[in-house]
């Protein structure tokens, strides 16, 4: 059988899929495909291996129909049209859990930078603007004690409120469909409404998936809801804030900061107002952007992928009606 990976991935991941006897193609330019260019790539192939977030809709599907299985080096798959998918008996694979620990040491990174404005005066130095101390100027705010609220409490939120607690010894409150009795029990984690998430945490850290409940739900009702000191950070989807809602409510001090390793769209255009503003820290989406979890993530796809080949089901299937 034959594979076809839409971008460079390491090493293991390909040696992988080769000691198994799938013959491997890859996008050897290592550029984002459009979606002509990846369905062009794909007629010749029996199975895909997708990197980044191409948009896999039903006219990729309808015109790679005879794809036997896709692996999406990805934990998110609100890009492909599962429905469709599903329809055309085509299994869909992520890749859950191996990415918890680094996406939550980024959001970690974002909570704690926004806090002392860390990245702004970083780059003020490199300007050349560092000048003569002053003692009231771009201070910052403590976390330690404070109130973690986490929307969307899994595996990527219950390492950071883990770490949050160890470091800063920060109450965890969370907002869910449903409770969390292993966060309960491991970090005493408390469920609260969603009103009381936003009027108590001193910062709100997201963590869920896109889906019509979640898109845009922190728009301008709920950041007046929020403490006027509070600091949201978001490592799941951009589209989870309403963004230029939350441009209007820090430059109106609704709110005290943000950090945000995912945007909408990306990448954020360069005359966005937040990279402008000292309290707002963005990254390139680089939640699980380590070696050892993107090699983690490389593995995890092509055993997908392998198990397609062997007649097996996927391990880590998202439309396991394929099969039934």
């Amino acid at each position: 059988m034959k594979v076809f990976i839409s971008r460079n991935i390491p090493q293991p991941g390909i040696d992988e899929l080769i000691k198994n006897g799938l013959e491997v193609i890859i996008n050897t330019d290592d550029k984002k495909l459009s979606q002509e260019e990846l369905i062009q790539a794909c007629q010749q192939v029996d199975l895909l291996l997708n990197v980044g977030h191409a948009d896999l809709n039903n006219h990729f599907l309808q015109s790679c129909k005879h794809l036997q299985g896709i692996a999406l080096a990805s934990v998110g798959y609100d890009h492909v049209d599962i429905n469709a998918a599903t329809a055309l008996g085509i299994p869909v694979s992520n890749t859950p859990e191996v990415l918890s620990g680094a996406t939550a040491d980024v959001a970690f990174l974002l909570m704690l930078a926004v806090s002392r404005k860390a990245f702004f005066r970083a780059n003020d130095v490199r300007e050349g603007k560092w000048n003569d101390f002053e003692f009231m100027q771009d201070l910052g705010i403590e976390l330690n004690g404070k109130t973690l609220g986490i929307y969307g409490l899994g595996r990527i939120g219950l390492d950071l409120a883990i770490k949050a607690k160890a470091a800063y010894n920060m109450n965890i409150i969370y907002h869910n469909r449903s409770r969390n009795e292993v966060a309960e029990n491991q970090v005493d984690a408390h469920y609260v409404s969603f009103e009381d998430l936003l009027a108590q945490s001193d910062v709100i850290s997201l963590h869920t998936n896109l889906s019509p409940a979640t898109q845009f739900k922190f728009d301008k009702e709920a950041f007046i809801k929020m403490k006027k000191t509070s600091i949201i950070i978001n490592t799941a989807r951009g589209k989870v804030i309403n963004e230029l809602d939350l441009i209007d409510a820090l430059q109106k001090g609704e709110i005290w900061g943000a950090g945000l390793d995912v945007t909408d769209p990306e990448p954020m255009s360069l005359t966005n107002p937040l990279l402008q503003m000292s309290n707002v820290c963005v990254l390139p989406h680089i939640g699980s952007a380590t070696i050892e979890t993107r090699t983690k993530m490389a593995i995890m796809a092509a055993n997908n992928l392998l198990a397609v080949a062997k007649g097996n089901a996927m391990l880590q299937i998202v439309n396991k009606e394929v099969y039934q």
